[in-house]
């Protein structure tokens, strides 16, 4: 059997380390077996989805070395390979399952939806569709869909039993039927929900091994009965653990930077990070720590990936950074670095120094929280504020969330959130900046802040309000929830 894997992102946000774990994993089995790695873009959501975004996860993977053999911009023969671009595909296939019986038309509104959850909830139940409208007969169904009447089409799902399904690494899973939701497979724009394009899609593409998150075992059986519905086989599953805080929590951007540009910005190098994202899941088989990419793939045995869900430690990716950057020799630690501190980046900070600077010696203070890391912050830092810490722990929290809905990452889209933002606290925008000035530049005066954070990125900028909270003595759950109502009583 030919080997075919896939990474397929939805292009809904900057591009997540999360992404690049699991593209790495797929490319790695790929190139191991002589099979071919596939991209491909799940882009159903068209409210968040965007063509920067898609760009984006381009220019990540490349950045990481993990180049794609079919793709949305490299063509192939099982394209096209955006899932806009699939609806036709869809449609015929659904409509196979509506006329076996496997789905079925639902015409539930939203206001009923809810109150069967709720109902289901206060008896201690699991919220799933109640399956009303299975008992629509089927031509009656089809007369109200053509009558206009809003509708989505759902899964059909045994009442009672339980599913088995084989994952690679975990061996059979078992989950009752009574477990699963009538999932909706076309909701009422038209569009697939994932669960069905990402079957429709990985047959017709001939994908053979999945390799993807443990949060997809629960779907396990809803593409089961997808798969038995359409009469085809099934590819094998392998479900990776997912990358997690300290805390256990899944790795959020909340509390960690996700972001692939974080890490690209930070100056830390490719080959480095996906040393650190194998360790997360996988070992060679000398139990050896720094390797490269090719090494990994020479030595790469999918029954060597640990199901443990792994801690994501910055201390450990610094360490294997060095590792890296030492190995390099000095002509190519030179290059390196120079592809880092390339010419267009230190050129974009030239409007923010130009009239500040009288020497070129002058620079390095200006932008030194810029290229390097913020000085160190404490309590005492934000004296000068004149503020308490509880005062500018609320700052930082709600520019954190004034910032998250931003999408143009520019000087003028972060000005407008935060001085909306100060509006709704009701302080001037002059009376917010100083805490603001220290958390992102470590002191009270620096390089105009909103572009300093534009320069910065948006994981980059979000660490350091972080690590800022931090520095206050952080937030407790008591202080998280009054701080969520002190947001929500802003709007």
């Amino acid at each position: 059997m030919s080997v075919r894997t896939r990474v397929a992102p939805s292009p809904t946000g900057d591009p997540h380390v999360g992404t690049a774990y699991m593209a790495l994993f797929n490319y790695a089995f790929a190139r191991r077996h002589g099979g071919r790695f596939v991209l491909r873009i799940e882009d159903t959501d068209r409210a968040r989805s965007s063509a920067a975004s898609e760009e984006a996860i381009f220019e990540a993977l490349h950045w990481l070395g993990l180049d794609w053999d079919e793709g949305p911009d490299v063509g192939g023969p099982s394209g096209p390979y955006r899932q806009s671009e699939r609806r036709e595909a869809y449609t015929q296939h659904v409509e196979a399952l509506l006329e076996s019986g496997k789905a079925f038309y639902c015409f539930c509104s939203r206001e009923r939806l809810d109150a069967v959850r709720r109902e289901q909830q206060e008896a201690g139940q699991t919220p799933r569709y109640d399956g009303h409208c299975l008992s629509v007969d089927p031509d009656e169904a089809r007369a109200r869909v053509a009558a206009g009447e809003e509708h989505v089409i759902r899964l059909a799902v045994p009442g009672e039993g339980t599913c088995q399904v084989e994952d690679g690494l975990r061996g059979t899973i078992e989950i009752p039927w009574q477990q699963v939701d009538m999932q909706v497979l076309v909701k009422a724009d038209g569009f697939p929900t994932y669960h069905l394009a990402v079957v429709v899609d990985d047959h017709l593409m001939a994908i053979s091994h999945v390799l993807r998150g443990e949060e997809w075992i629960n779907s396990m059986p809803k593409h089961r009965l997808l798969y038995d519905g359409f009469g085809w086989d099934m590819p094998q599953h392998y479900h990776l653990p997912l990358l997690r805080n300290p805390d256990r929590s899944k790795l959020s951007k909340r509390k960690n930077p996700t972001g692939i540009d974080y890490y690209r910005r930070r100056g830390y190098l490719p080959e480095a990070l996906l040393n650190y994202l194998a360790l997360m899941g996988w070992s060679m088989p000398d139990e050896r720590e720094v390797f490269s990419l090719a090494e990994m793939i020479e030595n790469f045995d999918i029954d060597r990936v640990s199901v443990r869900g792994p801690v994501f430690d910055p201390e450990k990716l610094d360490w294997l950074s060095g590792q890296h950057l030492r190995a390099l020799e000095p002509q190519d630690f030179a290059a390196r670095f120079n592809e880092w501190a390339s010419a267009d980046r230190l050129a974009s900070l030239i409007p923010l120094v130009r009239e500040r600077t009288e020497r070129f010696s002058d620079l390095a203070g200006h932008v030194d929280f810029l290229m390097g890391d913020r000085a160190p912050l404490d309590t005492d830092s934000f004296a000068s504020t004149k503020r308490p810490p509880e005062e500018c722990r609320r700052i930082l929290d709600h520019v954190l969330r004034a910032v998250e809905p931003v999408e143009s990452w520019q000087r003028d889209a972060l000005h407008e959130a935060i001085s909306s933002l100060a509006t709704a606290m009701s302080l001037k925008l002059r009376d917010l900046m100083p805490t603001l000035f220290i958390a992102i530049a470590g002191r009270s005066r620096a390089l105009p802040l909103f572009d300093s954070m534009a320069w910065l990125g948006r994981d980059l900028t979000r660490d350091r309000l972080r690590t800022a909270i931090a520095a206050l003595g952080g937030i407790s759950k008591k202080e998280a929830k009054r701080l969520e109502r002190a947001w929500r009583d802003l709007w």
